[in-house]
C-alpha cells in the first residue's frame, strides 16, 4: 500500500500535471487562461491578489530551498538545523499568514459577488477547495510543529528527491505526521486538477511583450 501511496500515485500527479497540461495546450489552446474576472469585481483584487501572489511566491521559495536543498548543503553553509527551523518557523509562518490572509480574501470575493458567483465553475470549486487545504494544512503543519520536534528535512525532503531521481523511498514517508500527509496528498490532488483548471495561467508568460510595439486603440 505503501508503495501506491508514495510513488505510484505521486508519479501519476506529475504525470498528470506534465502531460495534461501539454494536452491541453496542443488541442485547446483558446481555453489556455485564468479566466479574468477584473472586469466584475475590481476594488476586493486590488488587495487580495498582489497579496496571494507575492506570498504564493515566498511560500513556494521556501519549499524550493527546504525541499530540494540537502540538510547537508546548508549546513557547510553553517546553518545548523535550529537556525533553519528558525528561519523556516518565523519567514515562512509570516509568508503563511499572508497566504492564507489573501486566499482567504480572493475567497471572499469569489463567493460574495453576485456576479464573480455565477461565473464561477465547479472545477473552479473542487480548486479552491484543494488548494486552500493544501495551504491550510502547510500552514498548520509549521505552527503545530514550532518546536522542531519533526525535521521534514530528513523524511519528505530525502523522499521527494528520490522520486526525482527515479529511486522512490517510500519507507520515509511512512511515520511522518498526519498534517503533513494530508499536505502531500491534498497537493497531489491539486497537481490531478490543474490541467484543467485556470491554474494553467501560471505556466504562460507574454514574452512577446516584452518588444512588441504598442497597440495603439484610439489616437486622440
Amino acid at each position: 500500500m505503501s508503495e501506491f501511496v508514495w510513488v505510484a500515485l505521486p508519479y501519476l500527479a506529475f504525470t498528470f500535471l506534465v502531460f495534461g497540461s501539454a494536452v491541453r495546450y496542443t488541442v485547446s489552446e483558446r481555453t489556455w487562461t485564468t479566466k479574468s474576472s477584473e472586469f466584475l469585481e475590481k476594488k476586493q483584487l486590488r488587495i487580495a491578489g498582489p497579496l496571494f501572489h507575492f506570498a504564493l511566491l515566498l511560500v513556494f521559495l521556501g519549499h524550493v530551498g527546504g525541499i530540494l536543498v540537502p540538510q547537508e548543503v546548508t549546513e557547510m553553509f553553517g546553518i545548523d538545523e535550529h537556525l533553519y527551523h528558525m528561519g523556516a518557523l518565523y519567514i515562512g509562518g509570516v509568508a503563511g499568514i499572508l497566504l492564507v490572509v489573501g486566499f482567504l480574501l480572493l475567497m471572499k470575493r469569489r463567493f460574495t459577488s453576485v456576479y464573480m458567483k455565477v461565473n464561477t465553475s465547479s472545477m473552479d470549486v473542487w480548486l479552491f477547495l484543494f488548494l486552500g487545504l493544501t495551504i491550510l494544512t502547510g500552514f498548520a503543519g509549521t505552527m503545530l510543529n514550532a518546536d522542531g520536534a519533526f525535521n521534514y528535512r530528513e523524511y519528505i525532503g530525502p523522499w521527494f528527491r528520490s522520486l526525482l531521481i527515479m529511486q522512490p523511498k517510500p519507507e520515509l514517508m511512512l511515520n511522518i505526521p498526519m498534517m503533513f500527509k494530508v499536505h502531500m496528498f491534498s497537493w497531489m490532488a491539486v497537481c490531478f486538477i490543474f490541467p484543467f483548471s485556470r491554474l494553467v495561467h501560471c505556466l504562460s508568460f507574454p514574452f512577446l511583450y516584452l518588444w512588441r510595439s504598442a497597440i495603439v486603440y484610439r489616437r486622440r
